[in-house]
């Protein structure tokens, strides 16, 4: 029997390949447009027709799930809260763990008459699964790879078809388009029914293999913003979820008042702009955000080297694989990243209780309390928490 996959269809070029080819390595494939949004801005319709027209063009079955209470209550009542406390959060992350790999998981691994409803479930994202299988099974499409993984995945990154195994969070080829740290609150036993198919390929390739194959989204731009929401103007989007604006001090990092902002819950660490600055001088240097008291609404700004951070506090950690929580001892180096696509730092690690200590090789600029911090070995992303400070 074919392996049954529910795929997350989304519109763009990205999943629409991921349907193609595992269509073509002989999948079952089913298209799932999910709506989570209606608003503004939103895309959900254009979304909608797109990937209906790509199930259309390669033949495969088509359905749509509405999860809009569920990313209401779970995603954006989240990213309110959080702004409103102060901190600066990603939803894209919380997206990941509570939609698509929450109830679209869920819906698509649920028993019906005795039996899965599908396998696996597929999405178009830019990350891989390396999975150690016994070594005496002759499992196709395992290759040789690093001295860390026993086998490696084929072609596209997806992992091999045995269950009795154990699976690791990779970083795509692609470097520049890599997600793993949106994925980093995944669950080992989770990657052995997700598959990952253009994991392996650049975006390069991705453009050139939708062209080969004629898909009408081929040229279709890669969405930017809010996960289901799309680019919109953070203030903006605030108000109308019911955060007001209200007028405090701008003060130095002396503590005196030298301007005006408009409520320090739409400012994060780093920030350049937004905020009026009333000193009478022609040597006003480029002032960031560096802190906020939030009960004072009070802004505090500094030069760049004044926002710049070597330690920070780490909570909320989650691992992908457990046993790497009790590998990665105190001192142990490994490599952090504090946000989408930046900079992979070297750094150790000490262990807080519940609570890891980061210390950096080198200072990161812009440290928010909120942000993810996720933690990285080689390609191997480990797992991550929330920065507390």
């Amino acid at each position: 029997m074919k392996q049954r996959v529910a795929l997350g269809l989304s519109g763009g070029v990205d999943s629409a390949v991921s349907a193609a080819i595992l269509k073509e390595q002989g999948y079952e494939v089913t298209g799932v447009f999910i709506i989570c949004y209606r608003g503004p801005r939103c895309r959900t319709d254009e979304d909608r027709k797109d990937a209906l027209d790509v199930a259309l063009k390669l033949e495969i079955p088509f359905e749509v799930l509405d999860f809009r209470k569920a990313y209401q209550e779970k995603v954006l009542e989240y990213f309110k809260a959080e702004y409103a406390a102060g901190r600066t959060p990603n939803p894209d992350i919380v997206c990941n763990r509570e939609i698509k790999f929450g109830l679209f998981y869920q819906w698509a691994l649920r028993q019906a008459q005795g039996h899965r409803r599908f396998d696996y479930i597929a999405t178009g994202h830019y990350a891989r699964i390396g999975c150690s299988c016994q070594p005496d099974l002759d499992v196709l499409g395992c290759l040789k790879a690093s001295a860390r993984l026993h086998r490696f995945a084929k072609q596209y990154g997806q992992g091999c078809a045995r269950q009795s195994r154990v699976c690791q969070l990779l970083c795509s080829r692609d470097e520049h388009k890599d997600q793993t740290y949106f994925l980093y609150q995944l669950r080992a036993e989770q990657l052995q029914h997700i598959l990952f198919p253009i994991g392996g390929m650049t975006k390069t390739e991705v453009r050139r293999e939708a062209e080969k194959r004629d898909l009408p989204v081929v040229a279709k731009p890669d969405s930017q913003g809010i996960c289901f929401i799309g680019e919109v103007p953070i203030r903006e989007f605030l108000k109308k979820m019911g955060i007001k604006e209200k007028v405090g001090e701008v003060v130095n990092m002396e503590g005196k008042v030298i301007g005006t902002h408009k409520g320090v819950w739409f400012y994060t660490i780093g920030q350049r702009h937004g905020f009026e600055i009333k000193v009478k001088s022609s040597k006003v240097p480029a002032y960031y955000v560096v802190g906020k008291d939030i009960q004072k609404n009070i802004l505090v700004v500094g030069t760049k080297d004044q926002c710049m951070r070597q330690e920070l506090e780490v909570g909320e950690v989650h691992w992908v694989n457990e046993d790497d929580r009790l590998q990665i001892t105190d001192d142990r180096e490994i490599q952090i990243r504090i946000r989408h696509q930046g900079k992979l730092v070297p750094s150790k690690i000490q262990h807080l209780g519940s609570k890891i200590l980061v210390r950096l090789s080198e200072p990161a600029f812009g440290v928010a309390p909120g942000q993810s911090c996720v933690f990285y070995d080689g390609e191997v992303c480990l797992g991550g928490g929330i920065i507390h400070n």
